[in-house]
């Protein structure tokens, strides 16, 4: 039994720092997005 709650756990502790690094990289691209945006924004007008 102690095997398998391990195992949980560390299924859990993974999912949870998978799931932090794509928000994270997401956050990133966005602001490299919006960064682009205002570079080609401030070009144009």
């Amino acid at each position: 039994m102690g095997i398998l709650k391990n195992a949980f756990t560390f299924m859990a502790v993974s999912t949870l720092i998978v799931g932090g690094v794509l928000v994270a990289g997401t956050v990133i691209a966005a602001k490299g997005v919006d960064t682009a945006g205002d570079k080609l924004q401030e070009k144009i007008h």
